[in-house]
């Protein structure tokens, strides 16, 4: 009987700590997280199109170390697969939007894929495999 008041002082504390955190996330961040808009002809501004792009790029990366774990499943590789080339037809279009609204260039500027000769590579433009999928 005792070790049940004891879990629930423990649930309670951990309950107003939970609480006091989102307090402090709200208090910080009123709207909460900003979120990405779902097209870039909806962003006005050059400063919050770098953003969301640098933001992708992130996202990126990080799917693209997820998909080199040798323990991933075929199917969750053909998923994060999907998803990289999503995030990369999508930064394409904030590149896009980045040039419209008079910011550099990245389509030029950019990297390019490469062979081991660092030619670079002919019709790279379509659907890209990362690792074996």
């Amino acid at each position: 009987l005792r070790f049940k008041t004891m879990a629930r002082n423990q649930e309670k504390a951990m309950s107003m700590l939970s609480r006091w955190y989102t307090y402090q996330r709200e208090l910080h961040n009123p709207g909460g997280p900003e979120k990405r808009p779902y097209l870039a002809t909806e962003c006005h501004s050059l400063q919050d199109s770098e953003k969301w792009r640098l933001q992708i790029i992130k996202e990126i990366a990080r799917k693209v170390s997820q998909i080199q774990n040798a323990g991933l499943g075929e199917f969750r590789i053909r998923d994060l697969n999907d998803e990289i080339n999503k995030l990369i037809r999508e930064k394409g279009h904030w590149q896009d939007r980045i040039v419209e609204l008079g910011g550099p260039n990245y389509h030029v500027i950019g990297p390019k894929m490469l062979d081991h000769e660092g030619k670079e590579l002919p019709g790279n433009r379509g659907y890209k495999y990362f690792r074996g999928s």
